[in-house]
């Protein structure tokens, strides 16, 4: 799961320098974790160079051990090892809790006029946990299209809503859909009477009102002195999932963390050695983000051309014939963080003051980052930007 996760994490950083060019200040969330699986869904009926291109691009190739240089025909084998290490994070993905939400889901939609091979069907459902649906996209797009909607709507507590818009799936032969549904709670919660109206600065010169929640505690923190910015970790209630916050020390410092920024940088900056326990003011504003997507022309900028090419799809490991292309894929994501956690015993973690030790601040009144990690699989479960909350 560590190569897979290195695999994913790398995948992540890629979608995050395409999005940071289209969306400039613009809000950024998303789930690589669901996208890159929800591909891994198509990569295992792809077969010669789509499934070449969409292995570079996923960076499953170096979720293989002992990679040597592939044929086209083998990668199934030889990377089913791939397959099998989603397995296993997804099912650990799943294992029920009640110290969070969180649902990634994830199916393919195809055309009831071509026959899925039910080899590719078992294995979507042992690998993916998941099921291809056969619907009728010719003769009832919009029926379908609301179909698939109410799934996506039922999935994600009813925050994702009207995924596909009116008229958006004519023409269509086989679309992927992921949906990510995440609220989570604090492992030490927010008081409410701390939270104040602040300003954000959006830039050095404009400034709007926020809701600004406080919180003095004992957090995993870290100055990056070279980079001008600062690193703190949240955890989540179970501490199975935490969130990363990276500030700029300057109200415009995020351009320039971002253009530093690579997955293995963040690996390293967040790594046990880097980050220590240590008393911080932390002001972080609630907020809510919803992002959609349409990433065709995002994975053809990295590479993954042929697998939406009439002419050169080659998902025949699907359907056991060269008659089927990707037409979409969509990726819509909700996050909302507030103050809400659970009244635990940890709020005892302040209470082993022996000496004044210094206390740092962390005040995300301008521009940052965020990620939300799952501990136990290193996994990026979401990646985002506030630019303004």
């Amino acid at each position: 799961m560590n190569s897979l996760s290195a695999a994913n994490t790398r995948f992540a950083f890629d979608l995050f320098q395409q999005f940071k060019t289209s969306k400039k200040d613009d809000n950024i969330f998303y789930s690589p974790l669901s996208i890159s699986s929800a591909l891994a869904m198509t990569y295992l009926g792809a077969k010669e160079n789509t499934a070449l291109e969409m292995g570079k691009v996923l960076h499953f190739n170096e979720a293989t051990e002992n990679t040597k240089e592939r044929t086209t025909t083998d990668h199934v084998e030889n990377l089913g090892n791939v397959h099998h290490q989603f397995q296993k994070l997804l099912t650990e993905l799943k294992k029920p809790t009640d110290a969070y939400e969180l649902n990634i889901a994830n199916k393919l939609y195809g055309e009831k006029n071509f026959q899925f091979l039910q080899e590719y069907m078992d294995n979507i459902q042992k690998f993916y946990l998941t099921t291809v649906e056969s619907v009728d996209f010719n003769n009832a797009a919009e029926e379908t299209r609301k179909k698939i909607n109410s799934w996506v709507e039922s999935q994600t507590h009813e925050k994702i809503k009207n995924l596909f818009p009116k008229d958006s799936l004519t023409s269509t032969i086989l679309v992927l859909v992921n949906a990510v549904y995440f609220k989570g709670q604090w492992d030490t919660k927010f008081d409410k009477k701390n939270t104040v109206e602040k300003e954000f600065w959006l830039n050095k010169d404009t400034s709007k009102p926020v809701q600004m929640m406080k919180q003095h505690n004992v957090f995993k923190f870290t100055s990056l002195e070279g980079m001008q910015a600062k690193i703190l970790e949240i955890p989540y209630k179970g501490k199975d999932l935490s969130m990363i916050l990276l500030l700029p020390d300057e109200v415009d410092g995020l351009r320039k963390l971002e253009d530093q920024l690579t997955a293995e940088k963040l690996i390293e900056w967040t790594s046990s050695e880097n980050m220590s326990d240590n008393f911080v003011d932390l002001y972080l504003p609630r907020f809510k983000v919803e992002e959609t997507y349409n990433l065709k022309d995002t994975l053809r900028a990295l590479g993954m051309v042929d697998v939406f090419s009439a002419q050169r799809a080659n998902l025949s490991g699907m359907t056991g014939k060269e008659n089927l292309v990707v037409s979409k894929v969509i990726h819509k994501s909700f996050v909302e963080v507030t103050e809400e956690g659970t009244e635990a015993a940890s709020s005892t973690v302040v209470d082993f003051i022996m000496k004044s030790p210094p206390t740092y601040s962390f005040d995300c009144d301008h521009p940052f980052l965020f990620f939300i990690k799952h501990n136990k699989t290193n996994s990026i479960l979401f990646l985002g930007r506030v630019s303004s909350p």
